[in-house]
């Protein structure tokens, strides 16, 4: 079970990387978002 959850994690982990990434720098900075801090936002959704 844990190694399923532990796969899922990393998959909402990448997905919400990969979204954010596709943002325009405009769009990142309206959302109170730097490109630096992606990694970090997306650890906390997970």
């Amino acid at each position: 079970m844990n190694l399923i959850r532990n796969y899922r994690n990393w998959r909402r982990y990448r997905e919400t990387v990969n979204e954010l990434s596709r943002l325009s720098n405009r769009e990142l900075g309206d959302l109170g978002i730097s490109r630096g801090d992606i990694p970090f936002v997306a650890r906390k959704s997970v």
